[in-house]
């Protein structure tokens, strides 16, 4: 895996420095609106694309290194960027790299590979393309998922990179339930483990069961309704027993799975009925209100916060409403479903997100926000809020925000009346 005697990872020393260098600012989409001197777009737009063709040779190099490097460049640009037509031109260049590297790379390589095939789909949106892309690389992904012998991190990196590229390409329902099949036969075993006493090596695996449990869920809000029904009778009695796991994670995606399926039931039958009620009621109050001394304050508050919004959704069917901006839009995220969709696609474009949400087709068309706002450069200008009144406006707020919370913590506040 390390880079081969006598393999230089680039042509050059003046290549290396100043590719490897490019994507640094890739990673936050601001630095692209930042207050400056206006540049020659067409210019940068050229510099930009012979870079990332550099990118893409790089990633048949010799160096395991150099190939991961490059991977994580590319996906830094393909997370930042809307490059359609780049992409378009060299779909089938960058598939074979993928699958190279899935198949023959290291953990760290087939984790970056499985990243990038992620963006890949994202950019490419659902289309005959897309579907050509994920009939390549949907047989070795599987193959990773299901191989025992393969890291773990790997294999969970490519049960997230099935699931949503089966949630973004396939119409053939055939794939869908093949692929969700795949993803069960990994996460069910958290079930056994459970009546396994010696409980051996779950703690390895846990993080694997996190995201095929994930992956499966975002597939499950595009199922037909009876297939919808099935999964829910199959699941829903079995997956309480996974929010006495010790893993903090596995415990928030087992409650927020049962209240996205809660969700589900209740929308194809609004009499739905679940006779363990109570039982599980008590389960989630208990993690809604935990003060076990042992667990650390973060990961309590945190679990205290997801676990108050999942029992409200089991016993009132209510769902708090967040709002998230871009631009000059808003999106309001009212529902497990969006939730789920949302969550999972914020984490594989990061802090890319808002961009894409602003100009990416198909996202705008997962959230039903329509076609992208066209915005003439005047009316951005005017929208735009400088550096100095940006900090103003955040020192204010600061202030008003101690203010507030000293009024709050001061001793001799009469906090009787709260208890």
């Amino acid at each position: 895996g390390g880079q081969p005697r006598n393999v230089q990872p680039f042509s050059d020393e003046d290549a290396s420095i100043e590719t490897m260098s490019h994507c640094s600012g890739f990673s936050d989409p601001a630095s692209f609106t930042e207050d400056g001197p206006e540049v020659d777009e067409e210019a940068t737009q050229e510099d930009l694309e012979y870079k990332l063709k550099g990118f893409i040779d790089l990633t048949l190099d010799k160096s395991a290194k150099t190939r991961q490097a490059a991977l994580e460049s590319l996906k830094s640009a393909f997370s930042s960027k809307i490059l359609y037509e780049f992409i378009m031109e060299r779909r089938m260049t960058l598939t074979d790299s993928i699958e190279r590297c899935i198949k023959k790379g290291k953990s760290d390589e087939q984790c970056a590979a499985a990243g990038l095939a992620c963006l890949l789909c994202v950019q490419m949106g659902s289309g005959i393309e897309s579907e050509e892309i994920f009939k390549t690389l949907g047989p070795v992904l599987k193959k990773i998922v299901c191989d025992g012998t393969a890291s773990i991190q790997a294999r969970q990196a490519c049960a997230t990179c099935l699931g949503i590229c089966c949630f973004i390409v396939t119409d053939d329902i055939t794939e869908l339930y093949s692929t969700m099949e795949c993803l069960e036969n990994i996460f069910t075993k958290a079930y056994q483990r459970d009546r396994d006493t010696n409980g051996v090596s779950s703690t390895h695996n846990t993080v694997l069961h996190i995201s095929a449990l994930l992956a499966w869920t975002l597939l499950l809000t595009i199922c037909p309704m009876n297939e919808v029904k099935k999964k829910i009778e199959m699941h829903l009695h079995k997956l309480p027993s996974l929010l006495s796991c010790d893993d903090l994670n596995m415990r928030i995606a087992a409650g927020e799975t049962l209240a996205l399926l809660f969700e589900l039931a209740r929308e194809t039958d609004a009499d739905f009925f679940y006779e363990d009620m109570e039982l599980l009621t008590e389960k989630l109050r208990a993690l809604a209100t935990d003060g076990n001394k042992h667990r650390a304050k973060v990961d309590k508050r945190k679990q205290r916060s997801v676990f108050r919004d999942v029992l409200r959704a089991v016993e009132e069917r209510d769902f708090p409403t967040e709002m998230v901006k871009f631009g000059p839009e808003r999106m309001y995220i009212d529902c497990w479903v969006k939730k789920q969709t949302y969550d999972t696609f914020k984490e594989i474009l990061g802090s890319g997100m808002q961009y894409h949400l602003q100009s990416n087709d198909f996202l705008r068309n997962v959230f039903e926000l329509g076609p992208p706002v066209m915005l003439d450069a005047a009316t951005l200008k005017t929208m735009k809020i400088s550096r100095f009144e940006r900090h103003l406006y955040n020192s204010a707020a600061f202030k008003a925000r101690t203010k507030a919370r000293s009024k709050c913590r001061d001793k001799r506040a009469d906090v009787g009346e709260f208890f």
